[in-house]
């Protein structure tokens, strides 16, 4: 049931959509889960109105497919689907650490790079949970830093999707020791101002992640 103590200052229509959502992305709700409203509903305690609500526009947003006279399911997603994000997202973080490295501040590079030592953390205890968090976060701070708000727009929602796939498959890449410096490297540049050494540097890291999703499959 949902917290509405800490949360009541916020419309309930966000709340249970939000809720909803991370269920998705982390996995708590599995590709293919039937979304039964009144299941739903009474797990978070509330009408099943918000429920409906929070299911059409996670329709909208891809996480959720509505089949007529079926019902509503949590979306699948495939390796063929990870690749074709990977292949936008390897552009537009390209993009995005470039702008970065002529633009960010020094404050946001600060927080780039605290997120970094988090994620090299993780990786040292093994921290599945906390390689996610932070390497999505990682990548989240750098396409800020471009101080760019169409560009953030634009790729946030790969991300998550790309997000929900780690959560689903993560377990089944084994290359998270080699991260720590690919990340290093486009810090470095990005730090330095060097915008095309950042551009590349993000390129060949995404790039490196769609070849193996493409090699490992799930």
């Amino acid at each position: 049931m949902l917290n509405f103590d800490i949360q009541n200052h916020r419309p309930l229509r966000e709340i249970v959509y939000e809720e909803l959502k991370l269920q998705i992305l982390t996995g708590k709700i599995a590709p293919g889960t039937r979304m039964m409203e009144v299941e739903l509903a009474e797990d978070m305690g509330v009408s099943r109105t918000p429920i409906r609500e929070a299911i059409r526009k996670l329709e909208k947003e891809g996480l959720v497919t509505i089949e007529p006279r079926r019902g509503a399911y949590a979306s699948q997603i495939s390796t063929e689907d990870m690749v074709e994000i990977l292949e936008v997202r390897q552009n537009m973080e390209g993009m995005a650490a470039f702008i970065a490295a002529t633009r960010m501040k020094p404050e946001q590079l600060k927080t780039i790079e605290e997120a970094e030592a988090a994620y090299n953390q993780a990786v040292d205890k093994g921290d599945t949970a906390d390689m996610i968090f932070y390497d999505s976060k990682f990548h989240k701070l750098i396409v800020e830093a471009s101080n760019n708000k169409t560009l953030l727009q634009l790729i946030e929602p790969l991300q998550e999707m790309a997000l929900r796939f780690r959560y689903l498959y993560y377990d089944d890449f084994k290359r998270a020791e080699n991260m720590p410096h690919e990340h290093q490297i486009i810090i470095d540049a990005i730090a330095q101002g060097d915008a095309e050494a950042a551009k590349e540097a993000a390129d060949t890291h995404i790039k490196k992640l769609k070849e193996l999703v493409m090699t490992e499959g799930v």
